[in-house]
């Protein structure tokens, strides 16, 4: 069987992972890398989400009591939700050292092996990923729309232009995708770290000039506002959540910077950057007649700035949303490699874009997906606030979803004080499913869009790790016991000089493909390796913990070949390191057979008849286990089998 890539627990947790060293680096230049990558969506958010609060679909008066109950809801929301829940709590739940719901998702598998509730638990981090590709969708054209409106503030008759210009960025950020943003990468936290300063600055000038809006920190205000107007004060909070889209990304990027520079980034530096931008924007509007205010929360980002600095203003900010852009898209390139190696999407063609920095992959089919439905977006939503009802469900519902995840690690594999536990679970569900609530009211005019690209992603994945079972159950059924047909085969079969490795996806029973071999060809090979490649529930396994070679007798060997889900299968290099089974492998002496199995759907019991043809669909267009292995091209033998599942 070709596809052999399993989700396995062998690896012993306390020696398989390779550290990636975060401390040689320097906490100072890790630290402007995450503002660069991590803090892109989070830190763009100020460009729209206080105007949306007062101008998008429930519309309030900007007034001192919304002003000052919508920034105080602004401020709370961040430290609830991003300091509290992201930083101090969750960004401790690591997997050797990633984070992201499929490496909580391995953890927990991991560290809880056969316990009743592991099947639901795997289904919301499944679900969780597929909300992410909604959300990564919608991101690019809500942010990068947002920017280029800013022109409208420079001059009005520059509107036409708004949707062609986002177009031709977003079609240009997709199209440098294949080449490598390595380069491009270097300038990320130069250019995030001037933005802050910038939106800071700009905030700040307008707080000097009334410091009272300062007392908007205050929680009574947020209380006050639902007190006072308690079903307008709901629906904000749909709005009010564009403040902290993103923060999830603060966990995913770990691996990349580590837990440290990431939450001081965030506590020194970006969140109070974004409350003095939040707290500017509130007081420029509260100077103003009501009359002039009505005008300026449509746009009150670039109103912050003085006339003659309003164009390097959008300019920048259009720099800063193409940077969070690329941040969203790398994300769903690593999410996608990540599936592919637990078992949840099919092969995928990946390329690796740098020499130097692993994590710098390109997957065309992801990326071309990811372009056509961003133009899509923008083409029918046509500006930010009409897509700002799209944006939040995605996120909300990824957030709770990581409540009910951190609740299974605060009791099961932390073994928290109950009471403790508990207290701090409802501080966050309360909010989590406040705010997703809030967002459920946008569903009629666009919060639609994620859920059903969710529930179309979710319906893929599981369709592809059921499918994957079944079929692996139903060749196991049919596998003969390898010490019977050694014993028959060595003996009879005429044996010829060189290696023969059979891949296989499960160690135990005989390959079909050897099986095959020998009916059509009628020999065997003097040396004999039956290959798995396992997938481990850690990020990386070192090489000392790679291989395990199992001598069979007679020159047949097994071979277990294991690599963590943030690793890149390589088949020839791991044969190189092989001792004991003989000479050493050389790839012109060593001939791969692989099976190619054509799935037939039958009635038997498993998925319903549309998932097996799903799933048929899907393994037809997989990558092919040659170069997903990197099997060299002129050594690889195919053999054709059927299945039913």
């Amino acid at each position: 069987m070709s596809d052999t890539a399993t989700i396995s627990g062998a690896v012993p947790a306390e020696s398989s992972v390779q550290h990636h060293g975060h401390g040689d680096q320097g906490l100072l230049k890790l630290a402007i890398g995450a503002v660069g990558i991590v803090f892109g969506d989070i830190g763009t958010s100020p460009i729209y989400a206080f105007r949306e609060t007062f101008t998008g679909h429930h519309e309030l008066t900007p007034d001192r009591l919304h002003i000052f109950g919508v920034l105080s809801l602004v401020f709370w929301s961040m430290m609830l939700m991003v300091t509290l829940k992201y930083v101090m709590v969750i960004m401790r739940a690591d997997n050797k050292g990633e984070g992201g719901s499929l490496a909580l998702l391995a953890l927990i598998n991991r560290s809880t092996p056969g316990k009743r509730w592991t099947a639901p638990i795997v289904l919301l981090g499944v679900f969780a990923t597929a909300l992410f590709y909604g959300d990564s969708m919608i991101t690019p054209a809500m942010s990068v729309l947002s920017a280029v409106e800013g022109l409208t503030v420079v001059e009005a008759r520059f509107e036409p232009l708004v949707v062609p210009l986002a177009i031709g960025i977003l079609v240009f950020l997709f199209f440098i995708q294949s080449r490598g943003t390595a380069a491009v990468g270097r300038m990320f936290g130069p250019v995030m770290v001037l933005y802050f300063a910038t939106i800071a600055v700009l905030g700040t000038m307008h707080i000097v000039r009334d410091p009272s809006i300062v007392a908007a920190l205050n929680p009574w205000h947020a209380i006050h506002f639902f007190l006072t107007d308690h079903v307008r004060a709901f629906l904000a909070l749909g709005s009010v959540v564009l403040a902290v889209t993103g923060a999830e990304a603060l966990y995913a990027d770990m691996g990349h910077f580590g837990r440290k520079p990431i939450g001081g980034s965030w506590l020194v530096f970006v969140l109070p950057a974004l409350m003095l931008n939040y707290l500017g924007q509130g007081a420029m509007v509260l100077s103003l007649s009501p009359a002039e205010a009505a005008e300026t929360i449509k746009n009150p980002f670039f109103l912050l700035a003085p006339e003659a600095f309003r164009l390097p203003l959008v300019i920048l900010a259009t720099l800063a949303t193409i940077i969070a852009s690329q941040a969203v898209i790398s994300g769903a390139f690593s999410v996608t490699q990540q599936a592919i190696q637990l078992g949840f999407i099919p092969r995928l063609r990946i390329t690796h874009t740098s020499a130097s920095t692993v994590g710098q992959i390109y997957i065309p089919v992801i990326n071309w997906t990811l372009m056509t439905m961003v133009i899509l977006l923008v083409l029918t939503f046509q500006s930010s606030s009409n897509l700002a009802a799209a944006y939040g469900i995605a996120v909300t519902g990824a957030m709770t979803i990581d409540s009910c995840l951190i609740a299974v690690v605060l009791f099961s594999l932390w073994k928290w004080n109950r009471i403790a536990a508990v207290a701090l679970l409802a501080v966050f569900f309360t909010v989590d499913l406040a705010y997703f609530a809030s967002n459920l009211t946008k569903v009629p005019d666009g919060g639609w869009f994620p859920l059903l690209v969710g529930l179309f992603a979710f319906t893929l994945l599981t369709t592809w790790a059921k499918g994957r079972k079944l079929m692996i159950d139903r060749l196991r059924e049919a596998a003969m016991p390898i010490s019977i047909f050694i014993e028959s085969a060595a003996t009879s079969a005429t044996r010829v000089p060189g290696t023969a490795v059979f891949m296989t996806s499960t160690p135990d029973g005989v390959p079909h493909a050897l099986l095959h071999n020998l009916k059509h060809n009628k020999v065997l090979h003097e040396r004999v390796v039956l290959l798995t490649v396992k997938i481990a529930d850690v990020p990386y396994v070192e090489q000392d913990m790679r291989c395990q070679l199992e001598p069979l007798g007679h020159g047949f060997h097994r071979l277990v070949v294991k690599y963590g889900f943030m690793q890149e299968p390589d088949v020839p290099t791991a044969l190189k390191q092989i001792t004991g089974c003989g000479p050493e492998f050389k790839m012109m002496d060593t001939s791969f057979f692989l099976a190619r199995q054509t799935l037939l759907a039958s009635s038997r019991p498993g998925m319903a008849i549309w998932r097996e043809k799903l799933f048929a669909w899907m393994l037809r267009n997989a990558e092919s286990a040659m170069e997903f292995f990197k099997l060299p091209t002129n050594r690889v033998v195919e053999l054709g089998s059927q299945v039913e599942i």
